[in-house]
């Protein structure tokens, strides 16, 4: 090797050993120049207040624009839709806009109303929310078929509900004070009744038996199941006192749940459902606290 080669090998060996002591001395200062930072309670400060601010923006994401009123394509349908009930013809442009302009105009006074606190104290308001978020909760609550047991055991508690109840036919003069029913009574037995009475009676036919008791009162009903068939006798309802004749009486009968399955299904699905939306209700309620004013 020259001398020239070997002088270039020597200086840069020497080259290559100072800039890798330079290296080193400046890695060793930037840690310790981090360690020194890591150790300041601003820096501290900063990252925390960073991780609380992130956070926060995670759990409270900033409320959208109330400023904002969108006009969906399904609302926009929704305004074609029920245009013309008989499907006639759809809204021109000119007509849909009128209908967009409307609601958004509806919408804003709504929020502003809603800003100024005026639906504070509206029960007309207050239900329509009410009915609104019931309907949502009905509308969210999924009820499967009943299974057959337990749709026995539904019937089995509620079976009056579709029994067959036993009926009555009878005539019944219109009500009028017991002295001139008493009168009319004696007119009929003897035949001797007048044109106008005749047209006044009512014959009621095929009358299901519990509805006697709210129709025409107690005693009126128990008078007339124990009064003979085919004979007039007098009676006092809510309304007065009546001549009356019973002219049938049918039987009832228990119903069958294969008779009326489809029926009570449906009945059962939507007794089932109300009671789990009331249940939400009352997982709802359980946030609040009811106080009553003495």
């Amino acid at each position: 090797m020259s001398n020239a080669a070997q002088t270039f090998e020597s200086a840069s060996a020497r080259s290559n050993q100072q800039d890798g002591n330079d290296s080193s001395a400046a890695r060793s200062s930037s840690v310790t120049a981090l360690r020194g930072l890591l150790r300041e309670p601003l820096l501290h400060f900063l990252v925390l207040g960073g991780l609380i601010f992130a956070a926060d923006a995670f759990i409270h994401p900033p409320a959208k624009d109330e400023k904002v009123v969108t006009v969906t394509k399904a609302l926009r349908q929704s305004f074609i839709d029920t245009f013309d009930e008989d499907k006639q013809r759809t809204p021109n442009e000119a007509e849909l806009q009128k209908m967009v302009d409307a609601w958004v105009a509806s919408e804003i006074l709504y929020r502003e109303g809603k800003t100024l606190g005026v639906d504070r104290g509206d029960e007309m308001i207050r239900d329509r929310v009410a009915f609104k978020l019931q309907y949502l909760i009905f509308d969210q609550v999924r009820v499967p078929q009943p299974s057959d047991e337990q749709l026995r055991a539904w019937f089995a508690d509620n079976h009056a509900r579709f029994d067959e109840p036993e009926r009555v036919s009878f005539f019944m003069t219109p009500p009028s004070d017991e002295a001139t029913a008493r009168s009319f009574l004696n007119d009929i037995r003897e035949q001797r009744e007048s044109e106008e009475l005749r047209d006044q009676t009512r014959a009621i036919l095929d009358r299901p038996v519990p509805s006697l008791a709210a129709g025409f009162g107690n005693g009126f009903s128990d008078g007339l199941l124990k009064a003979p068939l085919q004979e007039w006798t007098l009676l006092q309802s809510k309304d007065g006192w009546h001549v009356v004749r019973l002219d049938a009486r049918t039987p009832g009968a228990p119903a069958k749940l294969e008779d009326i399955r489809a029926e009570a299904a449906k009945i059962w699905h939507t007794e089932e459902t109300r009671k789990r939306a009331w249940e939400a209700v009352s997982r709802l309620k359980a946030n609040y606290t009811i106080r009553y004013e003495p």
